[in-house]
């Protein structure tokens, strides 16, 4: 079975969503339903047929979710010591060669991606040329806009 990568964090927000489903929406949904037997006829019932709706969504996502820690490898990136190479889980202060702007992103597990905060997917074209190099490199991103280089300024193990 083939292990995927994912931060403490990540493992730790999934678990909070699993116990929210199965310890709130759950109960919730199937109290609906309930309460769209007592009206009667459920071929017509409406409330019962979006509650049904509501029970597959959450089961599926529960579902989901138990096979992603199931399979989950939690990388500790603190406990690693810190060597200056960029590795899974690392926050890596970018330079762009061009015009001198810096970026910070975090490496992180395709579910937990969010570039919004700066955290990209192990497998995006940055974090896969960023991935084994040290600080001080120049990297070299194939983007669809045309390549771009950045010197690694610093890797973080936070």
């Amino acid at each position: 079975m083939q292990k995927f990568p994912m931060t403490v964090a990540g493992e730790q927000a999934l678990r909070e969503e699993l116990e929210q489903l199965k310890k709130v929406e759950r109960p919730r949904i199937v109290q609906a339903i309930a309460e769209a037997r007592e009206h009667g006829d459920l071929k017509e019932n409406a409330e019962y047929h979006a509650a049904r709706e509501q029970q597959g969504f959450c089961e599926g996502r529960i579902q989901e979710i138990e096979a992603k820690l199931s399979t989950a490898q939690i990388i500790d990136v603190k406990s690693i010591p810190s060597t200056g190479k960029v590795i899974f889980g690392v926050t890596v202060d970018l330079i762009n060669c061009d015009n001198d702007e810096e970026i910070t992103y975090q490496i992180v597990g395709e579910d937990e991606s969010d570039i919004k905060l700066n955290k990209i997917s192990v497998t995006s074209p940055i974090a896969r040329a960023l991935i084994g190099k040290e600080e001080g490199e120049v990297v070299v991103v194939r983007a669809p806009g045309g390549d771009i280089e950045y010197e690694i300024a610093e890797v973080k193990h936070i």
